[in-house]
């Protein structure tokens, strides 16, 4: 048994992350432009006029501006792709290369045309893109003009974006999904991140992520409806960041905690994938005071933009503990104590691929639609050794166990499980740190967290082993 013969083995990167060329060819900035400082530096979210000093004012080095200059060499990076023998390269539309502010009169040809020779440079390799529509790179004028996605201004504004771009590469893409970690914005309490909005008061934090995360559900249906329309085939899915949340005692109240958390996530999934809202989220707007404007024609477009399948990144599992006593894990991004049972990357990110396999099922069980991976990767330092070599076996280590856990879903669960990319299949900029020495990647790529280095790319000691790993469907680990 084991892998189903069309599985989908590959990779994915986000524009934002690896594109550089930031204002090339009629791009307008985006939010990612203003936030990765490199050095591990970030402009503090969480500071509304750090935030907006920034926009008026971006000064000094931002990693994210060239990051690994994909824009000018995906050719030799999609061949490297092939050479490991990728089915699949998810990637995502900068939607300020397509509209610089967000709501042009007309489209950026220039911008349309890269994506062209990008997905048509995939195709002639035999590689299926999977192309996110908004991985955290809002246009930045959408921030100022009308604060984000906290306005519905937006839905109609990336309608139209969607709309552009399915009936441009209706013939080259037929994987798609809407919007990368939906949940981000209220899970990560990063709404300037995952919605492009600057919340000045704290007291109105609650209020504003979630009417952007409603606004975000109803434009993610609309975009599903859309691509059913215009792209013969197409298969459209959701994307959040998931993880496998355990209670950290048999205490009832930590088993409820871990309900609690667990909704926090499945809240988007359930919208998506259901087409309403869950009882549970109507009665926390109650509690909390919460109150949704929507559109009278909302809850149609909900019921009516399901999407085809799910998928989700995965790189931890937390605990969720009642005890306040209790020391928390410092890097997981989800928060949590500290699971004494297993053990954590670079970055306190606690690895679980056995989690892995409890979310897999979990997920089949709650919605009986396709799953895809379509984020799961290390984060390390690489160190390139005297004759060239970068030998990452921690990273094969790690990828190792996470696709056995996998392939028990799907052989002795029953999962149904489209695909696997893992994350930065080439070195990229961090998300979370702006950093380039996090590393992702079975291609290592000469550049440092200063910006410095010839952006030379050879391959890792994993390349050769994910290689074999995708000729021989998942059996040669």
């Amino acid at each position: 048994m084991g892998f189903p013969e069309n599985f989908l083995w590959g990779g994915a990167v986000a524009a934002n992350q690896c594109e550089g060329a930031y204002l090339a060819d009629g791009k307008g900035l985006s939010c990612a432009d203003v936030l990765h400082g490199g050095k591990g530096k970030m402009v503090e979210m969480a500071d509304s006029q750090a935030l907006r000093r920034t926009i008026e004012k971006p000064e000094g080095f931002f990693s994210s501006h060239e990051a690994i200059d994909f824009y000018h060499h995906y050719k030799e990076d999609i061949a490297l792709f092939a050479e490991m023998g990728f089915k699949v390269f998810r990637t995502s539309i900068a939607w300020s290369r397509i509209f610089p502010n967000g709501d042009d009169a007309q489209p950026n040809e220039a911008g349309l045309a890269f994506y062209d020779s990008l997905f048509d440079e995939c195709r002639k390799y035999g590689i299926e893109p999977l192309a996110t529509l908004s991985h955290y790179e809002s246009p930045l004028a959408l921030t100022t003009k009308y604060n984000g996605w906290t306005s519905r201004e937006l839905i109609p504004l990336f309608d139209r974006y969607a709309r552009t771009v399915f009936a441009r590469y209706r013939d080259k893409v037929k994987y798609w999904l809407t919007f990368n970690e939906i949940n981000a914005t209220t899970l990560f309490g990063a709404p300037f991140l995952g919605a492009g909005a600057i919340i000045d008061n704290p007291a109105d934090n609650l209020q504003a992520m979630y009417q952007a995360a409603h606004n975000q559900l109803v434009a993610s249906a609309l975009a599903v409806k859309a691509g059913r329309e215009l792209v013969p085939g197409a298969k459209i899915g959701n994307m959040i960041a998931a993880m496998m949340i355990y209670p950290y005692s048999c205490r009832p109240e930590d088993v409820w905690l871990k309900t609690a958390r667990e909704r926090e996530t499945c809240f988007y999934s359930d919208v998506q994938a259901r087409g309403y809202y869950p009882a549970y989220m109507e009665r926390f707007f109650k509690k909390n005071g919460i109150e949704i404007e929507r559109g009278p024609e909302d809850e149609k477009i909900l019921r009516e933009g399901t999407v085809d399948f799910i998928s989700f990144s995965y790189y931890m599992s937390m605990t969720a503990s009642s005890d306040s006593e209790l020391t928390k894990t410092a890097g997981n991004l989800f928060g949590g104590v500290k699971n004494p049972y297993l053990e954590s990357s670079e970055w306190g990110w606690q690895i679980d691929p056995l989690g892995l396999r409890t979310l897999l099922n979990n997920l089949y069980d709650r919605y009986q639609k396709p799953l895809f991976i379509v984020e799961n990767g290390l984060g390390a330092k690489d160190v390139v050794e005297a004759d060239g070599s970068i030998n990452d076996g921690y990273r094969i280590d790690y990828l190792r166990e996470h696709i056995k856990a996998m392939k028990a879903a799907v052989e002795e669960d029953g999962v149904e499980l489209w695909g696997y990319t893992t994350w930065g299949c080439i070195d990229i900029i961090s998300a979370s740190t702006g950093e380039m020495s996090k590393r992702y990647g079975f291609i290592y790529v000469d550049k440092d967290d200063e910006g410095k280095g010839t952006l030379a790319r050879s391959r890792k000691k994993s390349f050769s082993w994910y290689k074999d790993v995708i000729a021989s469907n998942g059996e040669k680990l």
